[in-house]
């Protein structure tokens, strides 16, 4: 009995019609990492487990595909590890590999081994796949593409700067206008852990505080009392819950609430200093705020917290963020490297743009002309004609078979081929060709040697 055919949950097949849409969209970011200096690199699908455990906070933790051991890997666990079903410390024995959860660990980890090739500050981007053991939903899948831009090797405020520059380009250029650019600084939660008293917890406190837009103020509450926050330094916060006004308001009020902390003030100088310079510098279509209650509970960011929200007629979740890493390459042993990266998640971007009706018509056209097929003479002659405008970048075809033309017809209205060319016996002998126009459904017979200037 023949197997049913199915794919792992969380993952998806695209279509030509699906692949050139985000070929469209990885192509825009492309071309604007390089006018912002960025260089390309890449890096294993999986890493070793090491690498990646213990980087993205307990949740991330669980996220973490692992690959188990080649070979009878059972055989070298002890029988007290088996017996005892705990599977962290049973994984610890089959596993030693793991599918890379993001690009910004990974990078790290690069940064590291190749930091004697590398002249610093070292820009790069990287496109490719990243997996997360994540339950599927809309615009969130087990395997997916992240369009990362990082900088190692500057502590500058100015990087952060060009990474809102960046986000607003980009996003201009694909037409998406109305997006915001959420920020934040982890000095200025570490900050507010220390004023309430609450700052052994602050791990505990910034994911809960990250989860306001999903589980409200209520459920932030709830989440923070079972992480052993008192209910005393939980009032102290609530002006978070409900923080208004333009960026200049917060920033003062921010200003007020962290004045006994050395570290939050610096949050608050560090914002000060992006907001000030992109209101001197503008942006074409974004915009930017403060968000004091975006943690992205990730445990590596230690200054400014990026997320881009899509515009608010589109309901999707984040499709962009990132953030400064101070010590992250500290991990690795490579110590006083500052890091600053933004993330663009090319899926959720996809069904934005889809959902606003915002590809180009010409991004799926995958044909520029089909050649009918009468025969072998005709084929040959079509061939001919084929390589030169191919040479020339025109997408061209010949049908592969002599069938009936009203099959061939049909082949080219299922390609959605806009232009049909037609050499046939009388055209070969003419040096002629048939020129159809498949949407204004007319042909004409044009001279072989113009056929160039139709394209």
């Amino acid at each position: 009995m023949a197997q049913k055919p199915g794919i792992p949950k969380g993952t998806r097949d695209f279509t030509p019609a699906e692949v050139s849409k985000r070929n469209y969209i990885i192509n825009t970011i492309k071309e604007h990492f390089q006018t912002f200096g960025f260089q390309p690199i890449e890096t294993p699908s999986f890493e070793n487990l090491e690498t990646l455990m213990g980087k993205y906070g307990e949740e991330g933790d669980r996220l973490i595909f692992k690959i188990l051991n080649s070979g009878d890997y059972l055989s070298k666990v002890r029988d007290e590890v088996y017996q005892s079903k705990d599977s962290n410390k049973l994984a610890l024995k089959i596993t030693e590999k793991a599918l890379r959860y993001d690009l910004t660990v990974p990078f790290a980890r690069y940064v590291v081994m190749h930091q004697n090739e590398i002249t610093f500050p070292f820009k790069r981007y990287q496109v490719q796949p990243v997996w997360r053991a994540d339950k599927p939903q809309k615009g969130r899948f087990r395997e997916f593409y992240q369009c990362d831009a990082d900088v190692v090797g500057s502590g500058s405020l100015w990087q952060e700067v060009e990474f809102v520059q960046l986000y607003d380009t980009v996003f201009s250029s694909l037409k998406l206008e109305g997006v915001t650019i959420k920020m934040n600084n982890r000095k200025i939660l570490s900050g507010i852990a220390e004023v309430i008293g609450a700052k052994d917890k602050l791990i505990d406190f910034t994911v809960a505080l990250d989860k306001l837009d999903k589980i409200g103020e209520e459920g932030v509450k709830e989440e923070m009392i079972r992480k052993g926050i008192s209910e005393e330094a939980i009032e102290k916060v609530r002006p978070l819950f409900n923080f208004s006004g333009t960026n200049a308001d917060k920033l003062e009020q921010l200003k007020n609430m962290l004045s006994t902390s050395e570290e939050g003030t610096r949050g608050v100088e560090e914002l000060n200093f992006i907001v000030n310079a992109i209101e001197v510098l503008g942006l074409i279509s974004a915009s930017l705020d403060i968000d004091v209650t975006l943690a992205r509970g990730l445990n590596y960011y230690t200054g400014a917290i990026f997320e881009v929200a899509a515009p608010k007629r589109v309901r999707m979740g984040s499709i962009g963020g990132g953030g400064r890493y101070d010590d992250l390459t500290g991990i690795f042993g490579l110590k006083d490297v500052s890091g600053v990266g933004i993330s663009f998640g090319l899926d959720r971007i996809y069904l934005v743009l889809e959902e606003l009706n915002l590809f180009p018509e010409t991004v799926s056209k995958e044909l520029d002309v089909l050649f009918i097929n009468f025969g072998e003479k005709e084929a040959m002659q079509s061939m001919k004609v084929i390589k030169n405008l191919r040479m020339n970048g025109i997408n061209a075809e010949l049908y592969p078979d002599t069938s009936k033309m009203n099959k061939q017809m049909k082949y080219a209205n299922k390609r959605n081929v806009p232009k049909v060319i037609m050499i046939g016996e009388q055209e070969l002998n003419d040096h002629t060709f048939v020129l159809k126009d498949m949407e204004k459904g007319s042909q004409e017979t044009h001279p072989l040697e113009n056929i160039q200037n139709l394209f």
